[in-house]
């Protein structure tokens, strides 16, 4: 017996095309199930996770990525890039649905195009940014899962967006998005800052994602780096994820004994050994006026 005898499923007309799905009762399901109620029990229920970050500095913006793509507990693939370029001065970082990212890449790189056609110039990354929002946002309450940061040089110099399905559009120094993002934010935080050089950018986000991968589980694979300049988007490098941990592993830092021994000797002045204090800014009065 077919299939579709058991389950009273008739081929839709192929005569005329439609773009939208099928309704609830044309789905196939078994016999005594109503559709809604069966998606929900034994629809597939996805896990989404990833690490990737971005950061605006006097010399472009870093876009950096790890490469795990991951269906629920299983690794659908371990060396997928996560930083796709627009045009040759933007390009964006994707987290989320792996598909849902990528059709909409699509879409605005062909809505981009158009717009340049039409007015002789690129829009810029915060026009693109815009405009990247206002299509998803019609499609809020569908289960589109989108969120990317548009790293971008136009006229007014590096610029950075994040850009989310629900219609959010956020400009900012640094984003990171993902379920490794907090992770990445600790180490961003504290060695971020805008005068940095370019191989401190790179350092410091190579570091930020593979401390990620190392505590995240849904991300891991190598690590990606992207550096948008004004001449244009330029692919830096793969690296391991797990090689990459174990090498920073290995510099020096301040050991335990080092830093117990800074804690326990106190700051001194003078020969009587009374603590010095800090007058408040703007305070003219001298320390022992203070007390």
């Amino acid at each position: 017996m077919a299939l579709q005898d058991v389950c009273k499923w008739q081929a839709p007309d192929t005569q005329e095309a439609s773009p939208h799905l099928p309704q609830a009762g044309g789905w196939a399901v078994p016999q005594g199930w109503d559709p809604q109620t069966f998606l929900q029990i034994h629809g597939p229920r996805l896990a989404h996770g990833t690490t990737t970050l971005a950061f605006r500095f006097r010399h472009g913006v870093i876009a950096a990525a790890d490469t795990r793509s991951s269906c629920g507990d299983y690794v659908a693939c371990p060396a997928s890039r996560k930083v796709i370029p627009v045009h040759q001065h933007l390009l964006g970082t994707t987290s989320g649905t792996s598909a849902d990212c990528v059709t909409w890449y699509r879409v605005l790189r062909r809505e981009l195009r158009l717009r340049a056609l039409r007015e002789g110039q690129l829009p810029s990354v915060a026009g693109a940014a815009r405009l990247l929002s206002v299509m998803m946002s019609r499609y809020r309450g569908l289960d589109l899962c989108v969120a990317t940061a548009l790293c971008g040089w136009d006229r007014s110099g590096p610029a950075l967006f994040y850009v989310y399905s629900d219609g959010t559009c956020l400009q900012g120094d640094i984003f990171s998005v993902g379920s490794g993002s907090p992770y990445a934010y600790g180490v961003l935080d504290g060695g971020y800052h805008y005068d940095m050089s370019t191989q401190e950018a790179y350092a410091l986000a190579r570091r930020a994602v593979a401390h990620a991968t190392h505590r995240d589980a849904y991300s891991g694979g190598s690590v990606d780096l992207f550096h948008v300049r004004k001449s244009g988007w330029e692919y830096v490098s793969r690296s391991d994820a797990w090689v990459l941990y174990s090498e920073l592993r290995k510099l020096p830092g301040p050991g335990p004994e080092q830093e117990r021994e800074e804690e326990a000797t106190p700051d001194r002045a003078g020969e009587g050994g009374e603590p010095s204090v800090a007058p408040a800014p703007g305070d003219s009065r001298t320390p022992a006026e203070t007390l």
